[in-house]
């Protein structure tokens, strides 16, 4: 399993700032900071979406409530999944109770 790497907030600035006021190409700046350039296109989205009160902590504020949101939508499939089959079971045992 890879290990994901963890940036300071001020690696990520720095990362940001080289790219939106010096202008550098994210690939350039990928290679020079060893980071991949995904990484660097989310940093960069996230800092013009919230400027400086981007990057909170650990990880992305913007990236964790994704994560999340993602993790419900999944739970609530399966949970309305469930209850289809719970319907139907319910629909074949009053037929067969009669």
């Amino acid at each position: 399993m890879i290990k994901r790497k963890n940036y300071s907030k001020e690696f990520k600035f720095q990362a940001v700032s080289l790219i939106v006021k010096e202008k550098h190409p994210i690939r350039f700046v990928s290679k020079q900071l060893e980071a991949h350039e995904n990484t660097l296109y989310r940093w960069v989205s996230e800092y013009e979406k919230h400027g400086n009160r981007v990057f909170p902590g650990n990880g992305s504020r913007e990236f964790a409530s994704q994560k999340e949101v993602k993790r419900l939508e999944k739970e609530n499939k399966n949970l309305k999944e469930e209850l289809e089959v719970l319907k139907k079971f319910q629909v074949f045992l009053e037929r067969n109770h009669h």
